[in-house]
């Protein structure tokens, strides 16, 4: 992968500009919640895709809004119980 002055950008610079991109030790669990918050942040950054969304789901912007919020704090739910201390 290259940056736009065309030289090649290390995977270590990669994930340290982009930090949704995870490292080798990141769970299944912990991608999937960095995903959905991404897309969540998406439509509630992007006033059309909002509105939209409001529109199917028969409320109000604000209401859709709110929710989207809400389901960024555990978009997956809870996380699973760690091995290590069972």
């Amino acid at each position: 992968m290259s940056n736009p002055g065309g030289a090649s950008i290390s995977t270590e610079q990669l994930k340290a500009r982009y930090i949704g991109t995870g490292h080798a030790d990141m769970s299944k669990y912990e991608w999937a919640t960095n995903m959905h918050r991404d897309t969540l942040a998406s439509h509630v950054g992007h006033y059309d895709q909002l509105s939209y969304y409001a529109v199917a789901q028969n409320e109000s912007i604000g209401r859709v809004r709110s929710q989207m919020l809400e389901k960024m704090i555990q978009p997956c739910g809870p996380p699973p119980a760690n091995k290590e201390t069972n």
